[in-house]
């Protein structure tokens, strides 16, 4: 918009005229005095229509909240007993000289002003392009975009580059349930959703990156709860020719850097970070993601910790074993043999680690297991047999035969992060465009049912539990 100034800017130009452009926030009249307060993305200002400005007060008078506009106007100083120091332009008013109308609004279903708090999640999300207008979501959003870059900087910075890894992959026994895609051209067959990069990563050691990190869009199908969504972003690391210390002690210079650049009114409790072997944990805290903070009362106390010695393997209901971060974890190098002789499992420890904030597990990490001997007992302790091993984990362990670097990294659940560092109780307050607790998107109104030609392209056929249980009767 050609001589458009943001509001935050009008304070430059005391004496000027200047033209503006966006929401109605707030209408007051006062008989032949017409106030409106008029914001952008910078901030709001307080405009006002004389008396003798015809013209505009036939223009002003439909117009209502939320309203889009474009307003030119003389930028006034206050007089000093109208002046408000605490706010943001709150020693100007802009005199209204002409008003063009961008956009008309209805009725919007709640107030955009207050901080939403006092709503039900069900209509704010439904309307989440008009909950996102008020003030709480502008400063989660923009914080977690100020947030997000220094990270982008600080990686860049140390010699890492950001590498995209694919969105569409392969579906492997890794944890959480997969969100899968059919594929049109190959019937029958289907993609997964990446859970995390963690294979794509590993690869990239091999290929000789050495220095990795990406701001990550993970999918996993399980139940959601507060600080837990259907799709959510990691920031994901990964480093060769490391140990466990390297990879701790840089991810914790950059979150101590990051409180004290953005979040300067919040404490660090211990720098720095305690570290707390998993054995010690459970039996102090009862817990694996302690909250170690002194005084549980002061909202910004920030209590960081280390949770290191993790076993590496637990036992399932069935008798079995299974992983208790990831299958693709060394051993610490003490426990080598243990994996190799497949011996005292429930002794082995791995060389994994987590940061925890406030009892909050933010990210987890690993050193891996780079030589494909280790991988395979690691698999074999699993439960998987030499048939399974090879159609899940081939490409692993064909390219670590290649030989692979030590490696090893971590990841940040960033939505939980940043739901922390904002104060706040939900993931969903930091994110533009959440899902519900029960995973579903009431904006677009999804998941939703897909038309009958495009099951038919993906030779799909939808069968409900009533067409099934018939068919099984008349089977019998």
């Amino acid at each position: 918009m050609k001589n458009r100034i943001y509001i935050s800017e009008l304070n430059r130009h005391i004496g000027e005229e200047a033209v503006i452009a966006g929401f109605v926030d707030v209408r007051r009249d006062q008989g032949k005095l017409v106030f409106f307060d008029f914001r952008d993305m910078t901030g709001k200002v307080q405009g006002v229509i004389l008396p003798n400005n015809k013209e505009a007060h036939a223009t002003a008078d439909p117009i209502r909240t939320e309203w889009v506009l474009e307003v030119r106007g003389k930028v006034n100083q206050r007089p000093e007993k109208n002046i408000q120091k605490e706010k943001l332009n709150g020693d100007i008013e802009l005199e209204i000289l002409e008003i063009k109308v961008l956009n008309e609004a209805e009725t919007v279903p709640f107030d955009v002003s207050s901080d939403g708090r006092e709503l039900g999640e069900d209509i704010r999300l439904k309307y989440r392009y008009l909950d996102i207008r008020r003030d709480r979501m502008q400063k989660n959003l923009r914080a977690r975009h100020a947030v997000t870059k220094y990270i982008r900087d600080y990686f860049s910075n140390n010699g890492f580059i950001e590498v995209e890894t694919p969105i569409l992959t392969k579906s492997t026994p890794e944890g959480a349930r997969d969100y899968v895609v059919p594929s049109r051209i190959y019937p029958g067959k289907f993609y997964a959703l990446p859970q995390s990069p963690q294979q794509y990563k590993q690869l990239l050691m091999v290929g000789g990156v050495e220095k990795y990190f990406q701001i990550a869009r993970c999918m996993r199908d399980e139940d959601t709860r507060g600080d837990r969504q259907p799709e959510f972003t990691q920031l994901d690391i990964e480093m060769a020719f490391v140990e466990e210390e390297d990879i701790m002690s840089m991810n914790e210079k950059l979150l101590i850097e990051l409180v004290e650049k953005f979040y300067p009114e919040k404490k660090i409790q211990q720098i720095p970070f305690p570290r707390i072997t998993y054995k010690d944990a459970m039996e102090k805290y009862h817990s694996d993601r302690p909250d170690i903070r002194n005084d549980k009362n002061d909202p910004n106390l920030l209590a960081f910790c280390w949770v290191v010695d993790f076993p590496f393997f637990e036992k399932t209901e069935e008798g079995g074993w299974t992983f208790t971060h990831n299958p693709f974890s060394a051993s610490k190098p003490e426990d080598a043999e243990k994996i190799m002789e497949k011996k005292d499992i429930g002794s082995i420890l791995a060389a994994q680690y987590d940061i925890v904030l406030n009892g909050f597990e933010i990210g987890g990490g690993s050193i891996r297991n780079h030589r494909p001997e280790a991988l395979i007992k690691v698999l074999e302790i699993l439960g998987h047999e030499a048939e399974k091993i090879q159609d899940n984990f081939g490409h692993m362990l064909s390219a670590f035969s290649y030989g692979a670097p030590p490696h090893g990294g971590i990841a940040w659940g960033l939505d939980r992060f940043m739901m922390l560092l904002q104060s706040e109780d939900s993931i969903r307050e930091v994110i533009a465009f959440p899902k519900t607790g029960e995973g579903r998107d009431l904006m677009m109104d999804s998941p939703s049912e897909i038309e009958a030609k495009q099951l038919k392209e993906l030779e799909i056929v939808i069968k409900t539990r009533e067409q099934l249980l018939e068919k099984l009767k008349h089977n019998k």
